[in-house]
């Protein structure tokens, strides 16, 4: 896959499609092979030009080489829902790596979706570029106010019983993450076969540790999305044990004019009997933007 140089990293991506631009971008520990390809393709078939990429630290983009904070500064940072000291780059860096991809690519302007931790960077995104941002649609995220869409106590205790990773783990160890926090839709199979590809393709548990550092290191974005005015969607899963779906709600509060698409049988994952309602719901958030 092509590789470009952007904000000082180097990202790999992919592109699909020809027509309008369409910029995916994916959560925590997540490289743009986990974006199903028959995802992708849906928007291809709408006639998008469908971009994904990894973010810094993770898949093949580049690695930083920064010490991320403890688990035990982090997990006292999620308990006292103040801002982690002791990280290298925030979600605006995050943010500046994607709009230094779409310059380099020569997009002047994409739809933006993200995902989770994507969804973050997507709201930085058009907060800091709203030149670059066409239309907005953040799914499973929060706004990064600590008192809505955190985890669910219940989660984060079978979280800290985890065992350090390991490569000659990791497929097991992912499919077990996702079977936490997945909806009633979980597919084992198809976890582990995107799991496979991961870490055969690349593993960078400390990198996930820097991502996630910078996810506890940024600020609240809820006064500052308020100042946006562009076609927003907020998806979100009710029953969603990572990202509680007061992120959701919040999120949708947050952004004037934006809609809130929730489904009861979604958790912290793309449920693969929901992808046509997803697809139509972004492609009419596009459209919005075109009147």
């Amino acid at each position: 896959m092509p590789t470009v140089q952007a904000n000082g990293m180097t990202l790999e991506y992919e592109t699909r499609g020809e027509g309008e631009p369409l910029l995916l971008i994916m959560g925590l520990a997540g490289q743009l092979s986990d974006w199903p390809d028959e995802f992708v393709d849906l928007f291809v078939e709408q006639g998008f030009q469908v971009t994904r990429f990894d973010n810094r630290d993770i898949g093949l983009s580049t690695q930083t080489d920064w010490e991320p904070p403890s688990q035990s500064q982090t997990a006292r940072a999620a308990i006292t829902r103040r801002p982690l000291k002791g990280a290298g780059y925030t979600l605006k860096d995050m943010a500046d790596d994607a709009a230094g991809l779409l310059g380099e690519l020569g997009i002047e302007a994409a739809h933006v979706v993200g995902v989770s931790m994507g969804g973050m960077i997507a709201q930085e995104l058009a907060i800091n570029y709203p030149q670059n941002v066409r239309s907005i649609c953040s799914i499973m995220s929060n706004t990064g106010d600590r008192r809505r869409g955190g985890m669910s106590t219940s989660l984060m205790k079978k979280l800290a019983r985890r065992p350090p990773p390991a490569r000659e783990t990791a497929v097991a160890d992912s499919v077990s993450m996702f079977r936490l926090i997945s909806g009633p839709h979980f597919d084992e199979d198809v976890f582990r076969e995107r799991a496979e590809v991961s870490v055969s393709r690349s593993f960078t548990p400390r990198g996930v540790a820097r991502q996630t550092a910078a996810i506890m290191a940024s600020p609240d974005r809820t006064e500052r999305l308020a100042t946006l005015d562009l076609p927003a969607l907020v998806i979100h899963g009710t029953a969603d044990p990572l990202v509680k779906f007061s992120g959701g709600i919040a999120t949708a509060k947050s952004i004037p004019g934006a809609r809130l698409l929730a489904f009861p049988d979604m958790g912290h994952d793309l449920p693969r009997s929901r992808w046509n309602e997803m697809r139509d719901a972004i492609v009419q958030n596009t459209r919005r933007a075109s009147n």
